[in-house]
C-alpha cells in the first residue's frame, strides 16, 4: 500500500511541476510575443513605413556580399541605383565600375552617389579626373554634398547610407562600403568583419525611395512611376521589415527611438555588436535599464580599430557597462564593424548606423528592423560563433591596460558627443 502511496505522490509531483513548467514557458512565450508587439507598436507610431511578405538574405563577409552584388547586377534590366559613404579606388571598385560599364552599353540606366567627405577620408579617394572619366562611361555618377571652402560647414551631416536598388526588386543594405579591405583585410589589423543582406519583396520600394529622395535633393530630379516602384508578389517572402531612416532635421531621433524602443520592450535576452561603441546618453540608460529588469545584456566590441582614439573609449564605456552586469567580449580576430542588435531571439536591427553620435545624431544612416525569428535567430548564431574569437572583458582583462591607457579611455569617453 505504502509503495502504491509513494508511486502516486511522484506521479502527481510530476504533474505538478510539468504543469508549472508549462505555465512558466507559456508566461515567457506571450512575454516574448508581447515585447515584439510593443516593439512594432512603437515604430508605427514613429512613422516608419512596414512591410510584409519579404525575403532577407544575410551575407556576412565581403566576399559573400560583392559575389552576391556583382551576380545580380549582370542581371539587371531596368536600372541599377547605388547610395555609399564611399568607393575607395581599388580592384574591387574597378571590377565595379566595368560591369556597371557593361549595363550601360546593354541600355540600363545606372545611377551613383556617393559621400564626399567619405571619399576624401578614405586612402584611396577618387580624384575629380577620376570621377570625371566614371562618369564618361555612362555612368550618372554624382558627390553628395561635394566639400567648398569653408570646408567646416561639411563636417555634418554626411550621408552614411548604403543602398543599392536594381530593377525594383533587389535591394542590399548594411555596414559595407566598396572596397578590397572587406575581402583582403587591413595590416595590423586582420581581416574586417562586416555584415550586408539582400532584400526582396515590398521593403525595396521603402529603401528605393530614401535613395530617390537623396538624388533629387542632390540633382533636382525627381524619379517616379512603375518603372522605378513595381508592385511585388505577396510571395517573395514571409518577414516583416520596417525601414528607418535617420534623416537631419526631419528624423533626428530615428535611429536612437530604434534602439532605446527595442532595449526597453526586451523582456529575456539583447545581443550587441557595434564597431564605435560609444552610444549617447539615452541609448546607455536603455540599456542599464535593461540589466536592472534582470535582461541578459551582452556587447561585443573589436579589440582593434581602425582609427585612434574611439577603440579606447569604446572599451571604457563597455567596462562600465560591464560593472553593471553586461556582459562584454572583446573580439580578437581582425575589426568587427558590423552593426546588429537582437532581442529576445525574435527581432533584430541591421544597418549602417553606429552606436556613436556621428551616426545617432549627425549622419544620414539606415537600419532595417527585423520581425522574424528564424531571420534573428542567424544573427544570434553568429554572435555565438564570433565569441570563440573573443575574451570577455573583466576585471583582469581591464588590469592589463597600463595605466597610460586607462587614462586615454577616460579621456576619450568625455568626447563622446563628439565621436
Amino acid at each position: 500500500m505504502k509503495k502504491i502511496l509513494t508511486i502516486f505522490l511522484c506521479l502527481l509531483c510530476l504533474s505538478v511541476v510539468e504543469t508549472a513548467a508549462q505555465s512558466i514557458s507559456g508566461i515567457q512565450k506571450q512575454d516574448t510575443a508581447n515585447a515584439e508587439i510593443s516593439e512594432q507598436n512603437d515604430l508605427k507610431v514613429c512613422g516608419f513605413p512596414f512591410s510584409d511578405n519579404n525575403r532577407v538574405t544575410f551575407l556576412k563577409t565581403g566576399h559573400d556580399k560583392f559575389e552576391d552584388l556583382f551576380q545580380h547586377i549582370k542581371q539587371a534590366r531596368t536600372f541599377i541605383h547605388m547610395e555609399y559613404f564611399n568607393f575607395r579606388n581599388d580592384s574591387i571598385n574597378a571590377i565595379l565600375i566595368s560591369l556597371l560599364h557593361e549595363k550601360v552599353k546593354d541600355g540600363v540606366e545606372v545611377r551613383v552617389m556617393y559621400d564626399a567627405f567619405g571619399n576624401s577620408s578614405n586612402n584611396r579617394p577618387f580624384s575629380r579626373a577620376k570621377h570625371d572619366s566614371i562618369s564618361a562611361l555612362g555612368i550618372q555618377l554624382e558627390k553628395f554634398d561635394p566639400i567648398r571652402f569653408p570646408w567646416v560647414n561639411h563636417i555634418y551631416p554626411r550621408d552614411h547610407r548604403k543602398i543599392v536598388v536594381i530593377d525594383g526588386m533587389h535591394a542590399y543594405t548594411g555596414g559595407m562600403n566598396v572596397a578590397d579591405y572587406y575581402i583582403e583585410g587591413l595590416e595590423g589589423i586582420g581581416p574586417w568583419r562586416d555584415m550586408h543582406m539582400r532584400i526582396e519583396g515590398p521593403a525595396v520600394n521603402d529603401l528605393h525611395d530614401i535613395f530617390v529622395q537623396m538624388w533629387a535633393k542632390q540633382t533636382g530630379y525627381l524619379l517616379s512611376g512603375a518603372k522605378y516602384f513595381p508592385v511585388h508578389s505577396e510571395k517573395e517572402g514571409n518577414v516583416r521589415l520596417a525601414v528607418v531612416d535617420r534623416h537631419p532635421r526631419t528624423g533626428n531621433k530615428a535611429i536612437r527611438q530604434l534602439y532605446v524602443s527595442m532595449l526597453d520592450n526586451a523582456k529575456k535576452n539583447v545581443r550587441i555588436i557595434n564597431p564605435y561603441f560609444v552610444p549617447t546618453r539615452s541609448v546607455r540608460k536603455a540599456i542599464e535599464r535593461a540589466i536592472k529588469r534582470g535582461v541578459d545584456v551582452q556587447i561585443m566590441v573589436s579589440e582593434k580599430s581602425d582609427i585612434p582614439l574611439t577603440p579606447d573609449a569604446t572599451h571604457y564605456v563597455a567596462w562600465q557597462l560591464a560593472k553593471k552586469g553586461a556582459t562584454v567580449y572583446m573580439f580578437q580576430n581582425g575589426f568587427h564593424h558590423t552593426k546588429i542588435m537582437t532581442v529576445d531571439d525574435e527581432f533584430c536591427t541591421v544597418g549602417s548606423a553606429n552606436l556613436n553620435s556621428r551616426s545617432l545624431r549627425y549622419d544620414y544612416e539606415i537600419n532595417m528592423a527585423i520581425f522574424d525569428h528564424a531571420t534573428t535567430m542567424e544573427m544570434v548564431n553568429m554572435f555565438e560563433d564570433d565569441k570563440k574569437s573573443s575574451v570577455i572583458l573583466d576585471q583582469e582583462k581591464w588590469n592589463q591596460k597600463t595605466a597610460w591607457k586607462k587614462g586615454v579611455a577616460w579621456f576619450g569617453h568625455l568626447l563622446t558627443p563628439f565621436l
